[in-house]
């Protein structure tokens, strides 16, 4: 989850004034397919219940079940806790405090959304394993018994490298609250007595806390998505369950099930989210409030610089450098037709799922700006709820849907006299590009919604006013306005693409491996250099929308609300 959800949420409180269109007739068919191929498989994950696998299930209970929900438990206790520190401290020490390096840092602290999380699980493997380079040093300074080093392979591991890559969630919306307060919070809180410490806890933290729950919601449903960490450092969650379910026990009514188990977990992350963020909403300053930073001084200044330098270097620059040593030495050899054919699947399917994605989500972004009724707020909120599904649940709920949508085009076939079963959408590129429309359409709303946002309606009802039709008011008006969102939309899911691990993994068809499968190969044999060269595609990739989203923190949505210009 990057770039998208988090532009998604900075607006998520804002609803544009409501108008009036036409074309029902048109629209709400292709609304009505989007919702139902969301549905669909959720619907058909649960009715795996009607065929519970006992014999299969007895194995799980009796050998790993109770470790999946530890496990899981542990690993949403320890990102929520994990991410909820540091995202706050940073987006409090940039914002509000004044030291060495605070302009860089205040940029460089949201990189780290640009690698995942599976790409920095295996470079702080490689890194800091018993064979890596840290310790291999220790031992020939210290001897091979002389020191201590924390085990690598372990749950703390793995929440540390989740940690480092999800903080940036939190960050960014921690930081676009505190800023949109202004001075006017910190003055009151001074008028009453506290001090920076206290009037943070008592007036400045509070006030904040919708845009931090949203943060941590969101930071916690990726790690609770997450394939790719938790497999490169064997440690078995829900997610590593489904997958060795299908493709171990070659039962994929026992995956679905194990899906519907982590579907609880989403399910109540996103009660819980709802909950705490109660009914909430943000109250910009007003324009000329300009933010009055306190100046830290003496130790605390180097204090704070080392803090937000300490972060920056573990979870951007000593991966981005690991990342090009391997490279360097590898490239040679791995720089070859291989390499360049799988850039070739992954850019095609980022490019063509694209298309698809923004159409749809244009269409739904239509719905919601100009038919607002009791039918098309229920079918835009079904629709986008792909992106909460965990890659991992999609990939087998999409895998049911369309295994039994051929097997009754098959039964139709023989009916009609065809001789052997037909085999339309299951193992096709088809099915692979369905699923990233269903998961990604979310990412694709919040940029075009905001678009719609901005559009006056004095310009569509002008244009009605001279006669345009429906299509010609989307032709002439909307989309020449529509543009910059319609692009932003398109380079997020191209990301986002390429960097799908978990339903890329279980759906793709023969020969159509990708750059992250290519990853999670050799990261499952220990190859970590061979894996260097597909990581650091996508982190470049990775790096477009992140550069977007500093240029939109650090453009007109905050000076509009803080009066500054940094």
């Amino acid at each position: 989850m990057t770039g998208g959800d988090l532009a998604h949420a900075q607006t998520a409180y804002v609803r544009p004034a409501p108008e009036r269109g036409g074309g029902r007739r048109l629209i709400y068919p292709g609304a009505l397919v989007l919702a139902a191929l969301v549905i669909a498989p959720l619907l058909l994950i649960i009715a795996s219940w009607l065929d519970p696998q006992t014999e299969v299930w007895r194995h799980l209970t009796e050998t790993v079940l109770g470790r999946l929900v530890l496990n899981t438990l542990t690993l949403a206790v320890g990102v929520s806790s994990g991410v909820l520190v540091i995202g706050v401290g940073l987006a409090w020490l940039v914002s509000m405090c004044e030291f060495p390096g605070r302009r860089f840092f205040e940029w460089a602290l949201m990189l780290p959304l640009a690698i995942p999380a599976y790409v920095s699980a295996f470079v702080m493997l490689g890194l800091f394993d018993f064979s890596g380079p840290v310790q291999t040093l220790l031992r020939e300074f210290f001897g091979p018994h002389g020191y201590w080093f924390p085990e690598v392979r372990s749950g703390g591991g793995v929440i540390a490298v989740m940690v480092l890559a999800l903080y940036p969630y939190v960050y960014m919306l921690a930081r676009a609250a505190f800023l949109t307060q202004g001075r006017t919070t910190m003055e009151a809180a001074r008028v009453l007595g506290l001090g920076p410490w206290g009037g943070f806890l008592r007036a400045v933290l509070p006030m904040a806390r919708p845009a931090i729950v949203v943060g941590v919601s969101l930071a916690l449903m990726e790690a609770l998505a997450d394939f790719g960490a938790v497999a490169v450092f064997n440690y078995d969650t829900f997610t590593t369950a489904i997958y060795k379910s299908w493709f171990g026990l070659f039962s994929l009514q026992a995956a679905s099930q194990l899906s519907t188990l982590l579907l609880l977990f989403v399910a109540l992350v996103l009660l819980g989210e709802r909950r705490l963020r109660g009914r909430a909403h943000y109250h910009a300053a007003l324009p000329n409030t300009r933010a009055q930073r306190y100046v830290l001084t003496g130790g605390r200044r180097w204090l704070a610089a080392g803090f937000s330098g300490v972060i920056f270097a573990i979870a951007f620059v000593i991966p981005m450098m690991q990342l090009l040593t391997w490279t360097w030495g590898v490239i040679g050899t791995e720089l070859s037709a291989r390499y360049l054919g799988l850039l070739l699947h992954t850019l095609a399917l980022g490019g063509v799922a694209a298309v698809i994605t923004v159409a749809g989500a244009l269409l739904l972004a239509y719905i919601s700006r100009f038919h607002r009724d009791r039918l098309s707020r229920p079918l835009v909120s079904m629709a986008t709820l792909g992106y909460a599904l965990p890659g991992t649940v999609l990939a087998v709920g999409i895998m049911l849907t369309f295994t039994g949508v051929d097997r009754l085009l098959s039964t139709l076939w023989q009916a009609m006299g065809g001789a052997t079963p037909l085999r339309v959408f299951s193992g096709t590129v088809v099915v692979l590009l369905l699923a990233y429309l269903v998961r990604f359409l979310a990412v694709a709303f919040g940029p075009i919604e905001s678009g719609f946002a901005r559009i006056r309606p004095s310009l569509s009802e002008a244009a009605r006013g001279l006669g345009a039709t429906p299509p010609e008011l989307m032709r002439r008006v909307y989309l020449p306005l529509l543009r910059p969102g319609l692009l932003t939309a398109a380079l997020l899911v191209v990301v986002e693409v390429m960097k799908e691990m978990p339903a890329t993994l279980l759906l793709r068809p023969f020969g159509w491996d990708t750059l992250a499968v290519r990853i999670f190969e050799m990261t499952s044999e220990g190859e970590w250099e061979r894996a260097a060269l597909p990581a650091i595609t996508l982190v470049l990739a990775g790096l477009l929308p992140v550069i977007f989203l500093v240029r939109r923190s650090a453009g007109a949505v905050f000076s509009s609300a803080t009066g500054e210009s940094d």
